[in-house]
């Protein structure tokens, strides 16, 4: 299947890019609560009362599967923005390849994280562990290609998305 070529990023494609990247700081920022719960857990020891912060991070791991499902469906009949003139071909297919392995590893991270929590599964618990780190990676790529191009290539592809259609 041929993904359609946009003029540029939708204003929906970019709100939600901004809402997953909010979303995934926030599960690393408040990741305690649900770590304590989950360890508590294993050792077959009650969480001592009741920490909202848990719910929130159970919500916000559906939230983001919801968000990647419905980025990827836009992906896939939008299209997207064509690399920049300046791309270097091995920085195309790295720049594919990581958008892909995002995907991947966001949807695998809240499959994971609900198997492990709603169903028991410990190692799906050892998976999101592992995951979290990976995921770590991709964004600490991703900042540092966003910098290249503004500084090196002198691109425009951090205005992409911020500014819809350019």
């Amino acid at each position: 299947m041929t993904v359609p070529v946009a003029a540029g990023y939708s204003r929906t494609q970019i709100a939600l890019h901004w809402a997953v990247a909010a979303l995934v700081a926030a599960q690393y920022l408040f990741n305690d609560a649900i770590a304590e719960a989950w360890s508590a857990y294993v050792k077959g020891t009650a969480a001592l009362g009741f920490d909202p912060l848990v719910p929130a991070h159970v919500a916000g791991g559906v939230l983001i599967l919801a968000l990647v499902l419905w980025r990827i469906a836009l992906r896939a009949t939008r299209g997207t923005p064509p690399l920049p003139e300046r791309e270097p071909p091995a920085l195309a297919v790295l720049a594919r390849a990581t958008h892909l392995a995002f995907y991947g590893v966001l949807i695998a991270l809240s499959v994971s994280g609900a198997l492990a929590w709603f169903a028991d599964v410990r190692p799906a618990a050892g998976a999101h562990n592992v995951l979290k780190v990976v995921l770590l990676a991709l964004i600490v790529l991703h900042v540092l290609a966003v910098i290249f191009h503004q500084s090196v290539l002198k691109t425009s592809v951090m205005r992409r998305m911020v500014r819809p259609g350019a």
